[in-house]
């Protein structure tokens, strides 16, 4: 059995702490005050005999403070594993991260709040053309839309095939996020520190719901190492950490425990959370209005926030058993719509500045730089990044089909906020890439494009990509 802990700081500014973020409990579920698979703990009724321990070494270590030296600075990653309790952050301190990876937490905030009444700007013809030339023969196969607001006052905004509308795929992930925030913040609408308690404090574990997945999470040891596997049912996390395995590891079981969660949140508000069994009578009701339920929670948010439900919706859970749980509706996705995502969020406009402001710490790249991420000239910036494939194969000789290689659909979204250099930014820009280019490393192909796209944003701002020292 292994349980994950997060010691609150000894020293330093007091705040906020979640003490206990992650237990896999498959081997104590027959405890009655833990509910087995699918219930929750809720804040303040936990009392595992380890947490005990651990408050008297805290008392220990306040006596004998120079044991706190072993412990780790938790300078970066963006969140603390103290405040969040997203366990995983605090073994990347010692893991060799991009240089634009390691803001600490107060660097990461909202740039255009004082700028809420800006929207997607005419497109800039001279900008869009730049950019799609890099295309080249492929361009019939993507669609992009970027936004350019390093200078807020003169937006540049540039899309190719910009309200072509695709499968959403995991950028999804994105809505259910805003989901969440959006039922904590109707449950408590002027009361910050209660939407952090229930993040910090409520601990959720999985159920049935979270079947199939093969996304494997980051899992941390006694030992302090990292393991990675697919989760299981039993696995407990607090809310802030289930939101971390939807969007860092982009775990489909993950995001229909949080879907789910959202839903409850929904229903019931400030008594949340409820028993399992109060859960499982509300999930027993008829189709039609779990159905209901589903669209009040996830699909009316997006429309709430200034968004297009037409070009951006997520409508189902992301595993089977949950789209058997409750029978969704379509999913879409438009660059364009995407773009705008990451505008309002920058904005504070979705749910409001701290909701956005969450949002954006999570998709705080840290854990690994992929596809449209992984691109070098990107090395030194700071990403806020949510990607998502989709490919299917048929049979054809001589070829070896596979993930990014689709020979029948080969699908690949991404959205990046980028802020560059991470230490000292001077150009800030959104990009949203579509892309179904048959047979070809898709993965890679973002990659390019998203070197490309970040010398013609300097270019455009008359910076040297050559001097700026760029791959």
């Amino acid at each position: 059995m292994t349980h994950l802990i997060c010691l609150a700081r000894l020293m330093g500014t007091p705040r906020r702490t979640c003490a206990v973020t992650q237990v896999r409990v498959e081997e104590r579920v027959e405890q009655k005050n833990r509910g087995g698979p699918g219930g929750i703990i809720p804040p303040g009724r936990r009392r595992h005999p380890l947490l005990l321990w651990l408050l008297g070494l805290r008392k220990l270590l306040c006596v004998f403070p120079i044991l706190l030296y072993a412990m780790p600075a938790l300078s970066y990653p963006v969140y603390d594993a103290d405040s969040r309790g997203i366990a995983r952050l605090e073994p990347y301190q010692a893991t060799e991260l991009p240089a634009g990876a390691r803001l600490p937490l107060e660097r990461v905030d909202l740039r255009l709040t004082g700028n809420r009444d800006l929207d997607l700007p005419p497109p800039d013809q001279e900008l869009g053309k730049m950019i799609a030339a890099t295309l080249g023969k492929n361009s019939a196969s993507f669609a992009f839309a970027v936004l350019d607001f390093s200078d807020p006052e003169r937006p540049r905004y540039a899309e190719h095939r910009g309200d072509e509308v695709s499968t959403a795929g995991s950028v999804g992930k994105l809505l259910v996020g805003l989901a969440l925030f959006q039922a904590l913040a109707d449950a408590w609408p002027d009361d910050i520190q209660a939407r952090e308690r229930v993040l910090c404090e409520t601990m959720v574990t999985a159920d049935e719901v979270i079947l199939s997945d093969s996304h494997d999470v980051p899992l941390v040891g006694t030992d302090g190492k990292l393991a990675f596997r697919p989760l299981r049912q039993g696995d407990a996390a607090n809310l802030w950490t289930w939101l971390d395995w939807m969007l860092s590891s982009s775990s489909n079981s993950a995001a229909s425990m949080v879907l789910k969660q959202a839903m409850l949140l929904q229903r019931f508000g400030r008594e949340y959370p409820v028993s399992r069994g109060k859960a499982e009578a509300a999930f027993a009701e008829s189709e039609a209005k779990r159905q209901a339920w589903l669209k009040a929670t996830l699909i009316e948010p997006v429309a709430r926030n200034g968004l297009n439900s037409a070009q951006l919706q997520q409508g189902k859970f992301f595993t089977r058993s949950g789209k058997q749980l409750v029978p969704g509706f379509s999913s879409r996705v438009t660059v364009r719509e995407l773009c705008r995502f990451m505008l309002r969020m920058e904005q504070g406009r979705l749910v409001d500045e701290f909701s956005s402001r969450e949002l954006k710490r999570l998709l705080y790249l840290t854990e690994g730089r992929i596809r449209y991420a992984a691109s070098p000239a990107l090395y030194n910036a700071a990403l806020y990044f949510k990607s998502g494939s989709l490919y299917s194969c048929t049979d054809e000789p001589g070829f070896d089909c596979g993930q990014y290689r689709g020979n029948k659909v080969n699908l690949l979204a991404s959205v990046t906020e980028v802020e560059s250099p991470a230490k000292d930014p001077k150009t800030f820009y959104i990009a949203a890439v579509v892309s179904n280019i048959l047979r070809r490393n898709s993965a890679d192909l973002h990659k390019e494009l998203a070197t490309d796209i970040h010398r013609t944003i300097m270019r455009k701002a008359g910076q040297d990509p050559v001097k700026a020292g760029l791959p």
